[in-house]
């Protein structure tokens, strides 16, 4: 079941429904549970820690038991995943430029080997 339903083909919902619905197509085996277990790291509160964390996230409405079923012996096929992502079109502004998207935030991580040179310099 995908929860975004198409409204019009072209639109951004449409593209969405789209997608989720090639990417439900693409998994061959336990399809549903990798598909909430997407839906559950799309939606998680903050990075992933654990296998198990992600079977407490709402989105992810089956057992924990089912998810590493899922992961154990789901199957995905991959190159029919590529081609669902090269369709997605490319998202523009109204004057045809492409809109991309970008997270600058830092995330500190002070106990991260460099090299002896090099030193964080937060901006």
């Amino acid at each position: 079941m995908v929860s975004v339903h198409d409204r019009r083909p072209g639109d951004a919902v449409g593209d969405l429904s789209w997608f989720r619905q090639e990417l439900l197509g693409c998994m061959s085996r336990r399809a549903d549970a990798l598909f909430e277990l997407c839906d559950a790291v799309l939606c998680a509160d903050g990075p992933v820690r654990s296998l198990v964390g992600l079977s407490l996230v709402a989105e992810h409405r089956r057992g924990h038991g089912a998810m590493y079923d899922a992961v154990a012996n789901g199957r995905i096929e991959i190159g029919r995943l590529r081609r669902a992502l090269a369709g997605v079109p490319v998202p523009r502004a109204a004057d045809g430029r492409i809109v991309l998207a970008a997270d600058v935030t830092s995330w500190l991580r002070p106990e991260a080997h460099t090299s002896p040179e090099r030193m964080l310099c937060h901006t």
